[in-house]
């Protein structure tokens, strides 16, 4: 028994400083919305239980292999147990209560995360090879960058246009995955203000790495301001709404501006020149190419570029945006 008292002690001990240790090291980012608390709450419950077995399985080895070591002068056998049905009964059925228990805060967290505000922000989400566009249906606007009042919750409907990317703000804890022709719908309430990232946790393609976007979480009053601006910026130069759409579906990611090499051709000095193709083919850079390949992009696949690796635009965008884009590409001399 006293054996017993003793380790019992020692677990309590080690428990508690590793508990203390875990804790004070700042493991998670800060919570920056309402949902963030209820899964730290969840995170705190495993921590705590990780401390535990880890002080259980560490206290009793290092305990048994000091107590119970072989002494100077000891050469028999130890005591022979052949089984303890009740101590099998225990280890099989305080996991399971504990599995049980924890499938229940689970359960109860994934439900406070879903629920539902009619009050909410509506936000929809397209993600692509690689970019991120927000669109505001209740204000007629779209935005490369995700802005969002305090304190108010958010619904997000995100899709991809090409392949399954995955929306998350570490700050905000929430992860959702963006599936190409479905709509995954994820609620956030922001509580602080700041800037924070939002980033792809779905491995994407070869630019994955970079496909980071801004989130700006600010006052109402500030909110309203920004929404207002972007309700009075209207395009009318083709050219210029051409820039805005290459801006808010990240087309620079795959094509140059400036002459580079990147993942697709340079858009500089490429209208009115002659494209050689991978079948060895030319064709002339003209409005009408340049339409076809924002809309069917592997109809003509230029030379030393692989296919199948920019998104079919022809369901995303409208003849007047096509028209646009093309435009500004004839526009950089």
């Amino acid at each position: 028994m006293k054996h017993f008292i003793v380790v019992a002690i020692l677990v309590i001990v080690c428990t508690f400083l590793v508990y203390t240790g875990l804790t004070a090291i700042g493991l998670l980012p800060i919570q920056a919305s309402e949902q963030a608390i209820v899964i730290d709450e969840l995170f705190d419950v495993h921590i705590a239980l990780i401390s535990f077995l880890f002080s259980l399985i560490m206290v009793i080895m290092f305990y048994s292999l000091v107590v119970f070591r072989r002494r100077k002068g000891e050469l028999g056998d130890g005591a022979f147990i052949k089984g303890n049905s009740g101590l099998e009964i225990t280890w099989t059925l305080i996991p399971f209560i504990i599995v049980v228990f924890l499938a229940y805060l689970g359960a109860y967290s994934l439900g406070e995360i879903r629920r539902i505000d009619l009050t909410a922000l509506q936000v929809n989400v397209t993600a692509g090879q690689w970019y991120w566009q927000y669109q505001y249906p209740e204000y007629g606007i779209a935005s490369t960058d995700l802005y969002l009042p305090v304190d108010r919750q958010v619904s997000l409907d995100m899709t991809s246009n090409d392949v399954i990317h995955s929306f998350w703000v570490p700050e905000f804890r929430v992860k959702m995955d963006l599936v190409p022709g479905q709509v995954n719908n994820l609620r956030i309430t922001p509580t602080i203000t700041g800037s924070y990232k939002v980033r792809c946790a779905e491995l994407c393609g070869a630019s994955h790495a970079y496909m980071e976007g801004n989130v700006f979480v600010v006052e109402q009053s500030e909110f309203d301001a920004w929404v207002s601006e972007q309700q009075s910026t209207v395009v009318i130069d083709p050219v210029l709404r051409g820039q805005q759409l290459v801006q808010q579906y990240g087309c620079t990611t795959c094509h140059s501006l400036d002459g580079s090499s990147k993942i697709g051709p340079t858009w500089k000095n490429l209208f009115g020149h002659q494209v050689t193709l991978d079948d060895g083919s030319t064709i002339m850079a003209d409005s009408e190419y340049l339409i076809q390949s924002i809309l069917e992009p592997n109809l003509h696949i230029v030379e030393g570029f692989p296919a199948n690796v920019m998104p079919d635009f022809k369901d995303i965008l409208d003849q007047t945006q096509v028209e646009s884009i093309a435009a500004y590409i004839e526009s950089l001399k």
